[in-house]
């Protein structure tokens, strides 16, 4: 499947799936012209891959546990506790927001023009 396929197929841009690619995240081979090539299991990885980063993880992150993830029979420990301390990261992130918008919602309130 060519990149435009694969972009179609997943709605990433080609220029995610080829910084995807740039970070380990995603493999493909090239023909003869240098065209890229990805196999029908790309559209699965890319999926995942965007679940991940909507999820907050960096690309960094993700290539550690993506093998983890992708492939059931290296699972460890290991992977449990990194999402685990991603889980906590994201947590202290929305406990942050609710923070801020508690605050703006009172300078909204106090400097309201009646």
């Amino acid at each position: 499947m060519r990149i435009g396929d694969l972009s179609a197929a997943t709605g990433a841009s080609a220029r995610s799936l080829r910084y995807y690619e740039e970070q380990g995240l995603l493999a493909s081979t090239r023909s003869g012209g240098g065209q890229r090539h990805y196999p029908e299991t790309a559209v699965e990885r890319v999926s995942l891959i965007q679940s991940l980063l909507a999820a907050g993880l960096n690309s960094a992150t993700i290539q550690d546990v993506l093998p983890c993830i992708s492939n059931e029979a290296i699972r460890t420990p290991w992977l449990a506790d990194r999402l685990t301390s991603e889980l906590e990261r994201v947590t202290k992130q929305i406990q942050d927001l609710h923070r801020t918008r508690d605050i703006l919602a009172g300078l909204v309130e106090q400097y309201r023009v009646p």
